[in-house]
């Protein structure tokens, strides 16, 4: 699964900027969080359309009655869940980040890893959205997990690829085609060791 993630604004990446300025100029309003640990019902950058200069803000996860969220999709079923079905033919996304956390649980002992990709600073996970109440939200899409971070979580982003975000966010190719090539070359270290991390779990 995937609970939290983060975004490194202090990182001098030319994409990322594109990103936080996009968002800014659409969202202005919103108390957008473009930097830090992102939790489930903040409002967050995500790529819907156009690319990295066409970001928007939108809320992390699906309402559901009696005040839940949904804040990750299986990719292997969502194509079958209603829920899910109408969003992952026709609403994709992308959304950005500097490395993704997950949790290793032992008896009395709970162990906060923070994961990317091998030699890479921003990535894009798989996203899908919709609109609830006139606001866009996002989900998540889940895969079964790298091998090597197998121990921390049976469950791990869906990690796009580089030269394949732009295809994800575009509903002509689909979706399958494009899950297969997840990237899953990850590298990992524990949370408590990372000076950017501020926030205690």
């Amino acid at each position: 699964m995937c609970g939290r993630y983060y975004i490194d604004d202090g990182r001098d990446s030319v994409e990322l900027r594109q990103i936080i300025e996009s968002v800014n100029r659409h969202d202005a309003a919103e108390q957008v969080k473009t930097s830090g640990e992102i939790f489930p019902t903040d409002l967050a950058p995500v790529v819907a359309g156009g690319g990295p200069d066409d970001a928007r803000a939108m809320q992390w996860g699906y309402a559901l009655a009696g005040g839940r969220r949904v804040i990750n999709a299986r990719s292997e079923t969502a194509g079958q869940r209603p829920m899910f079905r109408d969003d992952l033919l026709r609403r994709r996304c992308a959304v950005p980040a500097t490395n993704y956390f997950e949790w290793e649980r032992a008896p009395g002992k709970k162990t906060k890893y923070a994961i990317r990709p091998e030699g890479g600073d921003l990535f894009y996970m798989a996203g899908i959205y919709r609109l609830q109440a006139g606001k866009p939200v996002f989900c998540i899409l889940t895969r079964d997990p790298a091998q090597r971070i197998a121990f921390i979580h049976d469950r791990m982003p869906v990690i796009l690829p580089r030269d394949l975000m732009r295809d994800w966010i575009d509903p002509r190719f689909a979706a399958g085609d494009l899950l297969k090539y997840a990237v899953l070359d990850v590298s990992f270290e524990n949370a408590e060791d990372a000076q950017q991390l501020t926030m205690p779990f």
